[in-house]
């Protein structure tokens, strides 16, 4: 499976789905999380497309395998932080469950591909 640009990805456009809803989870974060858990979720969240782009462009599939488990550990960082700011008073159960689903597919879909990329090729005849 070739794909010309990461944009073509969907694991890229779900994950750009998820970065929006963290930015507009935070925004009703206590001003005084302005530095703390807001940012914190807000890198995390921006991490996980970041990270799929940046891996794309690389010249071999190995190295785009280093950045999808980057942006896989970014996601396990997020719901971490979901979960955070739920036990924090934060946000309501209701309002992350979406967005914790959301890191579950995502998980799941970003396994399947580095599953993809690290199964061997066959040998082309020439």
């Amino acid at each position: 499976m070739k794909v010309k640009h990461f944009r073509d990805l969907q694991v890229w456009q779900r994950s750009m789905g998820l970065a929006r809803s963290i930015y507009n989870l935070t925004a009703g974060f206590p001003r005084s999380e302005r530095f703390g858990l807001t940012d914190q979720m807000r890198r995390a969240a921006v991490s996980v497309p970041s990270n799929i782009a940046e891996g794309h462009g690389r010249l071999s599939d190995k190295s785009f395998a280093v950045f999808l488990s980057q942006a896989r550990g970014s996601l396990n960082e997020l719901e971490t932080q979901l979960e955070l700011s739920i036990q924090l008073g934060f946000a309501q159960p209701a309002q992350c469950s979406a967005a914790l689903q959301e890191i579950e597919e995502l998980a799941r879909m970003l396994n399947a591909f580095l599953t993809a990329l690290r199964r061997p090729r066959p040998a082309v005849s020439r």
